[in-house]
């Protein structure tokens, strides 16, 4: 089965809001073996969305629509559907004494407008909302199903998990499995070099590469039927993927690389201190969103200034004078000094030019160093990033993790 997302609401036309709705659906119809074809979205006008629900209806045999039902005149998603379809709407008094409900306990008088959202499609599954007042519907005349539902994410995810997905599932005698691996240290065409046989004759299971910023991830996706097991599909193209890239997987679940370090650092139960400059904090943060992770995360010093470096972190000051704030003797010095002064199994450092000023000929803009020191000793990275402030930070991020992760597991980094 084919479906479009047709979202309605002039809000997402103007980029008031993001349209966050159509990833999560598309990502949850994925799922369960329905492919979506085309995203739509429309304003609140009646006319564009009659048009554009008669195009949505003659391409795809399933159109899950959000927004539009609300109380007010320009809510007009039922009507217009029921315009289409030649349904009357009917008042649903269950609903209605919901409504009422509801207002009822928020302790506030229930405007006479509000009964515009009982009335619904003859015939309809009603779709129950018990995180607002909007209920939704589904439709299925002939060979096309149309699903109505709330805008907000809030009141339309849960119904969508709870009666959307099954009612579709039950339509369907396949679905679609899924694995994403999560690749850094390679770019994307280094990466389709290496694997570009297995990407040129590939039927079921498919591959996709998604380059994302500093890294790429790849999407490995089987069809199905509903009682075969997708993994006897997968599972021999991750291993040939895996035999020719890698250690520049960090993931096969789609885990990101701060969830992946953090993982490693609690099962090897390694502690880790974070003595960061240019990045001003972002690495601790990234690793502090990890559940669990208090137990091996013990502290991060920004030391942003050269004062800094030297009160908090130890390095000397003939070091910054003779080699610069940006250099490896100074990553080295930094990192091998929170880790003295915390005594954690790890000292991670990063210092560097993230712009888009400070960069020089000799030390231009982009150039970082990452230290890491362990009781093994002391190694560095330098690096040389291109893109503005924000990409520079980022993938310095990414470089540091990944120097742990690869000391963690014994890797090359």
């Amino acid at each position: 089965m084919n479906a479009e997302i047709l979202a309605v609401g002039t809000e997402l036309l103007m980029g008031q809001i993001a349209n966050t709705n159509a990833q999560y659906i598309s990502g949850r119809l994925n799922d369960i073996g329905v492919n979506v074809y085309y995203h739509t979205v429309v304003g609140d006008n009646a006319d564009r969305l009659k048009e554009c629900l008669d195009t949505a209806l003659k391409r795809s045999d399933i159109v899950i629509m959000t927004g539009g039902l609300g109380p007010t005149m320009d809510d007009m998603t039922k009507e217009t559907v029921s315009e289409i379809f030649g349904l009357k709407l009917v008042l649903h008094k269950e609903s209605l004494d919901k409504i009422e409900g509801f207002y009822k306990k928020l302790g506030r008088p229930m405007a006479e407008n509000n009964k515009k959202q009982a009335y619904l499609p003859e015939g309809c599954i009603i779709v129950e909302n018990n995180n607002g007042t909007a209920p939704g519907c589904i439709i299925e005349k002939g060979r096309k199903i149309v699903t109505m539902l709330p805008g907000p994410p809030r009141e339309m995810k849960p119904k969508l998990e709870e009666t959307v997905i099954p009612f579709l599932e039950s339509k369907s005698d396949s679905r679609i499995a899924s694995r994403y691996l999560r690749l850094f240290g390679i770019g994307e065409s280094s990466m389709e070099e290496k694997i570009i046989d297995l990407v040129e004759k590939q039927i079921n299971p498919t591959v996709a590469p998604y380059a994302k910023e500093g890294e790429v991830t790849l999407r490995i996706t089987a069809k199905c039927g509903r009682s075969e097991d997708a993994d006897r599909l997968i599972d021999p193209l991750v291993k040939e993927i895996q035999n020719r890239l890698g250690d520049f997987i960090y993931s096969y679940t789609g885990s990101s690389m701060e969830e992946t370090v953090g993982k490693l650092l609690i099962e090897k139960n390694i502690t880790i201190a974070c003595a960061e400059s240019c990045t001003g904090g972002m690495i601790s943060e990234r690793l502090t969103s990890v559940p669990g992770i208090s137990a091996v995360f013990n502290r991060a010093i920004v030391s942003y200034s050269n004062e800094s470096k030297m009160e908090n972190l130890g390095v000397r000051r003939k070091t910054i004078e003779n080699y610069g704030a940006v250099s490896k003797e100074t990553a080295v010095e930094m990192a091998e000094g929170v880790k003295r002064m915390t005594g954690t199994g790890l000292g991670l450092s990063v210092t560097g030019i993230a712009g888009p000023g400070g960069g020089t000929a000799e030390k231009p803009v982009g150039l970082v160093y990452v230290a890491l020191s362990s009781d093994k000793g002391t190694e560095y990275k330098e690096l040389r990033l291109w893109g503005d402030r924000e990409r520079i930070r980022n993938v310095t991020v990414l470089h540091a993790l990944d120097m742990v992760r690869r000391h963690l597991l014994g890797a090359t980094a």
